[in-house]
């Protein structure tokens, strides 16, 4: 087993594994180590001998390695979630298969989209180019984020005692929503991969950060006090994989 960073500076013997890393010089205090998409970047500061950053990371071995199996691992599932965009392509929507049909034919009043039995009927010709077909259902999927997320956001704010003033919709690759103290939310459009019991732990957290600004004790207590089951719906949304969209 080998993994190397495309900026490899440095390798070394770990368990179960040839690491090559990037080494960085930073100005850091100590020493960091990152483990992303392309591998382990080690950084640490000028004064700290090689011999000594070694040390370190052979002293961390398992648990790096550990960490570049699993990211590889999810790249390898996003890149098995990718969508192909074409007549009869299928991604998740709510949390079950959605399956995408061409219908040239499909009346002007549904040009838009129309579900039927787990279909997503487009009025888009047989022979539409991909990115055609891809933005056609990121447009749908943003009037069906909009209309979800404010009906979500309606339901949980009187039960957490706060008012929201503005939704925007986000296209972050790695944040699922945000809120600020003057009552904004921005919420991932892309949550609509998820399921829906998903979908409002990520509405009640953002909605609970409008009493707290912050991820104390008595914020959780606020997420807890709606949904007292958030842990298992917090880890689904970190380990479920969701298709890997191209800009859009």
């Amino acid at each position: 087993m080998a993994y190397r960073h495309p900026a490899t500076n440095r390798t070394l013997q770990l368990p179960g594994a040839l690491v090559g890393f990037a080494f960085k010089r930073s100005k850091r205090r100590s020493i960091g180590f990152v483990v992303g998409a392309q591998g382990l970047v080690v950084s640490a500061p000028k004064w700290v001998p090689l011999a000594e950053v070694d040390a370190a990371v052979r002293s961390k071995g398992g648990w790096i390695v550990q960490k570049l199996g699993q990211s590889q691992e999810r790249q390898a599932e996003q890149q098995a979630s990718r969508v192909v965009w074409q007549n009869g392509a299928a991604f998740p929507y709510l949390g079950q298969p959605l399956t995408l049909v061409l219908e040239p034919a499909l009346h002007r009043a549904h040009k838009g989209g129309l579900v039927i039995d787990h279909t997503l009927r487009l009025g888009l010709p047989l022979d539409a180019v991909p990115a055609h077909i891809r933005a056609a259902v990121h447009k749908w999927l943003l009037l069906q984020a909009r209309a979800r997320f404010t009906e979500r956001l309606n339901h949980f704010a009187p039960q957490l005692g706060v008012q929201w003033k503005r939704l925007a919709l986000s296209n972050a690759v790695t944040r699922w929503g945000s809120a600020s103290s003057i009552g904004s939310i921005r919420l991932n459009w892309r949550l609509l991969h998820h399921r829906m019991d998903v979908i409002d732990y990520v509405v009640v957290h953002e909605l609970s950060h409008l009493r707290f600004m912050d991820h104390s004790a008595q914020f959780w207590d606020t997420v807890a006090s709606i949904l007292p089951g958030y842990a298992p719906l917090r880890a689904e949304l970190r380990s479920v994989v969701v298709p890997k969209w191209d800009e859009v």
